[in-house]
């Protein structure tokens, strides 16, 4: 199984960030994905997820300002987050849940991750 994120960067605080994860090597449709996100001197924190069956969930830090989708076969996991503030600052990790028809924010219970994606909010 490979997760290969993109569309991290410098971001200018007040506007948007887009990360797409893509994940390969087996079926997708029936686990869960999700991000997560590990600021400087933090431990790893749940930001969003999707559910197999589409049911989405956010932390409280971004919910009203992003949205999260899976593409394709579901095997793509997409994560916009408006009016980005300095406190996003994090590198963000996309990742896939470790059970089938199972879902939840704990990350203890994802046992796939991409290699990371860092992102600067600027103020």
């Amino acid at each position: 199984v490979q997760l290969q994120a993109s569309g991290g960067g410098l971001v200018q605080a007040g506007n948007s960030l887009r990360l797409s994860c893509e994940a390969s090597g087996r079926t997708f449709s029936r686990y869960s994905m999700a991000w997560f996100r590990q600021a400087p001197g933090k431990e790893r924190e749940f930001v969003a997820g999707s559910s197999y069956s589409g049911r989405t969930s956010y932390s409280d830090s971004v919910r009203g300002r992003s949205t999260i989708s899976r593409t394709g076969a579901k095997n793509t996991v997409i994560l916009q987050i408006n009016t980005m503030e300095p406190g996003d600052t994090a590198v963000y990790y996309c990742a896939v849940g470790s059970r089938q028809y199972y879902y939840t924010q704990d990350p203890v219970d994802y046992d796939e991750w991409g290699q990371g994606t860092e992102v600067t909010v600027s103020s």
